[in-house]
């Protein structure tokens, strides 16, 4: 697994900081995507899981924390570095396998063939 990949970059995320992410909005590089079912802290392995509503027929996603170029805690919104296709292109979710090493290294191959985009946080 890449530890990278799965960690919120320093610009995006204090980890000094708590903050729940659940329900925040989503959007992609061109437009909403869903909302934040569940999210993760720890270093190394740090994930959203989004729900994406009609937009992919109430399916769910797996995004690593990486993805993510900015937080918005007053609008409650997470800006990611994709776009809504590549989004739909990724491995469909498992949901009795999304926290296990393997399934997150199948994911993380096709994450991490995108550049890392940039932004900032304002919280």
């Amino acid at each position: 697994m890449q530890p990278e990949l799965w960690t919120y970059r320093t610009d995006v995320h204090d980890a000094t900081k708590s903050l729940d992410l659940a329900g925040y909005d989503v959007e992609a590089t061109d437009g909403k995507i869903g909302s934040v079912d569940e999210a993760t802290y720890e270093v190394g392995e740090s994930y959203l899981v989004v729900d994406t509503g009609p937009w992919i027929f109430g399916k769910k996603v797996l995004l690593p924390a990486s993805t993510v170029t900015q937080i918005d805690p007053q609008e409650r919104k997470i800006y990611v570095a994709r776009t809504k296709q590549e989004i739909k292109d990724a491995p469909e979710f498992d949901e009795s396998a999304f926290k296990e090493t393997s399934y997150r290294d199948r994911v993380g191959e096709y994450y991490g063939r995108f550049p890392y985009g940039g932004g900032t946080a304002t919280y």
